[in-house]
């Protein structure tokens, strides 16, 4: 198959994908904003902050939970570990002013201290089924970031090359990481993910929401959703022998001029071997045959695809 877009024609890439699927993709997270909460009643606080059961949270692995306002569209989404005297908190980098404020926002007689430590530590997330050896400075936990299980390795910034080294995985660039996010079905800020989404639209429901634990901000708005059944709009994947690209918008073949979603990210897949992106397509339109416009007039017939792309 002929490949189309620059990335697609770089086989220096395609190669470099194809190693580190057998060794397993190393992807540098040191851009993320990161979080200390300590203080007697830190579990407790975020529990009440956070979609997830953060009484539930280990050492060793790391759970998604979702930042909400109080009408339930999102603030963030987070990672979250236990250390013996504080929680580790991980976000987007974009995020860490505003989600900050957020996060302490309620923080009132409660004994609870959120420091920032942006940038302080080194961080690496491997995408493999058995985690490598490493020393005992490094932080080893379980997490699911690319749409499968993989480890965390946080360590002090100045053993960055040797915690590279044991990973024994390839460090991947950001086209790359890119590549395997899409494949893996999941959502970032900025893309799928904004201050306008409401988490179960964007699959977040799955793994980043308890529907059982107590009260926190958003609660009310997220239980509705999940009685009444559906949403109106729900992340999908996509894949087409075309290029695509983010904002794209998409429109049933039977009846173009009807809108039936939008592109938000696009890559070229190596794994699959065509262009792949992540979306939203509209309830009553996810059996439609749909066609992807661009604002300058390209069109591309695109297939949509449960997720993830690549289980």
């Amino acid at each position: 198959m002929r490949r189309t877009g620059p990335m697609a024609h770089d086989e220096s890439l395609g190669a470099l994908y194809a190693e580190a699927r057998r060794r397993g993709p190393v992807v540098d997270l040191g851009g993320r904003a990161m979080w200390r909460l300590s203080g007697g009643d830190r579990v407790r606080y975020l529990n009440g902050q956070v979609t997830n059961d953060i009484r539930r949270v280990r050492g060793d692995a790391a759970i998604e939970a979702c930042v909400t306002t109080a009408k339930g569209r999102l603030c963030g989404l987070i990672f979250v570990s236990s250390e013996p005297d504080f929680l580790r908190i991980d976000a987007e980098g974009e995020l860490r002013e505003g989600l900050a404020g957020r996060l302490e926002r309620y923080i009132i007689a409660d004994d609870a201290v959120l420091e920032n430590v942006t940038g302080a530590e080194c961080f690496f997330h491997l995408i493999a089924d058995v985690p490598p050896e490493m020393s005992a400075g490094v932080t080893v936990r379980k997490a699911k970031r690319y749409g499968r299980m993989g480890f965390d390795f946080i360590a002090p910034i100045g053993e960055r090359e040797q915690v590279l080294e044991a990973s024994n995985g390839v460090l991947v660039p950001a086209e790359l990481a890119e590549c395997l996010r899409i494949e893996g079905g999941v959502p970032r800020w900025g893309a799928e993910l904004s201050e306008e989404t409401l988490p179960p639209e964007a699959g977040l429901d799955e793994a980043a929401i308890d529907y059982h634990k107590g009260c926190y901000i958003g609660q009310e708005v997220i239980s509705r959703i999940k009685s009444v059944g559906h949403v109106n709009r729900a992340l999908a994947g996509f894949t087409a022998p075309t290029a695509l690209s983010a904002g794209m918008t998409l429109h049933p073949e039977a009846d173009p001029e009807k809108n039936a979603g939008e592109i938000t990210s696009a890559a070229w897949s190596f794994g699959l071997e065509s262009w792949a992106g992540l979306g939203y397509v509209k309830r009553g339109f996810a059996g439609a045959t749909l066609i992807a416009r661009a604002a300058a007039g390209t069109t591309a017939a695109v297939q949509i695809r449960e997720l993830p792309l690549i289980p």
